[in-house]
């Protein structure tokens, strides 16, 4: 079956398969679909249905409350097609010159879970086929006992990796959270839907880096550390990494940290911000090249940042009202650009 979408510049089509939503099937076709959470919370991959079937897919997704459903409106991550269909998107869609690597399906199996504090695990997934994608990607993960999807950074980096690597934080109302804690998930399937996002690390824009990320959102932030590490790209230029915990207690990768800082030849800085604890002393007692600083996340960044740093690119990842906040710290104390800026809307 065929997937036409309409744009205001543009019509092209794709190939559409029953067990595979709108958006997937668009970015494994090459076409750059508008989407940010890919999980059916944002919003931002809707589109109206102009004519053919189409199943809806999870019509409790919260997107869907944003949307016209009389008139035909989905949210294209979720939605399958059911024959050939025409769509309407509002954005300026257009195939991407230099494809990034193409999203797909896989099914997993959950292996070597660890608990790295008392409200975050660490999981790998194994994978059927290897999977390359850029550092600060993402993807959308799904288990059969449980609705909807969710979206995780992979904090591993590598082309062609047999396995990728997972950080998540339990939330009181995260279902998934609570299914990784509560239950003995080694050997689990789970379905994997990616690489996603566009917040991506690109060595060949040669500019600083200032990464700033509160609790599980680091693990991109670790992505993008571990592909600089490999190509030597802080011994050239800065970096600089703000991680928001609420303790010291709460923090963790901190042996992660201090190899790549070891591996920088100078040119990377790390600070730990805790948010819920005064701390004594400016550097990590077990950890003597990793800074510690009392404050929000994004304040103990703001009073780091006194030299010019309108030359980086930033990173952000987080709680949303941490990411409101640190934008505006990278655009007035740090001199960035919007365009300069990279975060994805994770809920």
């Amino acid at each position: 079956m065929k997937i036409t979408v309409e744009t205001k510049l543009e019509s092209f089509q794709f190939p559409g398969f029953p067990e595979e939503t709108v958006l997937t099937a668009g970015l494994a076709a090459g076409y750059s679909l508008p989407y940010e959470c890919a999980t059916g919370t944002c919003g931002t991959c809707h589109a109206r249905v102009m004519d053919g079937p189409i199943d809806a897919g999870w019509t409790d997704a919260p997107g869907y409350a944003k949307l016209n459903r009389e008139k035909g409106d989905i949210l294209m991550c979720q939605a399958r097609p059911l024959g050939d269909c025409s769509l309407r998107v509002r954005s300026n869609t257009a195939q991407p010159k230099e494809l990034t690597p193409a999203a797909i399906k896989r099914i997993g199996r959950i292996e070597n879970t660890r608990r790295l504090t008392g409200d975050v695990i660490h999981f790998e997934v194994a994978l059927p086929s290897p999977m390359s994608f850029d550092a600060g990607q993402f993807v959308t993960c799904q288990v059969a006992s449980l609705a909807g999807r969710r979206a995780y950074s992979m904090v591993n980096f590598g082309k062609n990796l047999e396995r990728l690597h997972f950080v998540v934080k339990r939330k009181p109302t995260g279902k998934f959270s609570d299914w990784l804690f509560e239950n003995h998930v080694d050997g689990a399937e789970i379905e994997i839907v990616g690489p996603l996002g566009r917040a991506t690390f690109r060595p060949g824009e040669e500019r600083d880096v200032i990464c700033i990320a509160g609790g599980s959102g680091i693990a991109g932030m670790m992505s993008i550390l571990e592909h600089a590490s490999q190509m030597h790209y802080f011994h050239r230029h800065r970096g600089r990494v703000f991680f928001g915990v609420r303790t010291l207690a709460d923090a963790f990768y901190l042996e992660d940290f201090a190899k790549h800082i070891a591996s920088a030849n100078g040119g990377l800085e790390v600070t730990v911000a805790t948010s819920h604890e005064q701390v004594a002393t400016p550097l990590h007692p077990q950890f003597s090249s990793i800074g510690i600083a009392s404050g929000m996340v994004h304040e103990v960044a703001a009073a780091s940042m006194t030299d010019q740093w309108n030359n980086a690119i930033g990173f952000v990842a987080g709680p949303q009202p941490m990411v409101d906040a640190t934008l505006r710290v990278l655009i007035a104390e740090a001199g960035l650009r919007t365009d300069s800026i990279r975060f994805d809307k994770f809920s």
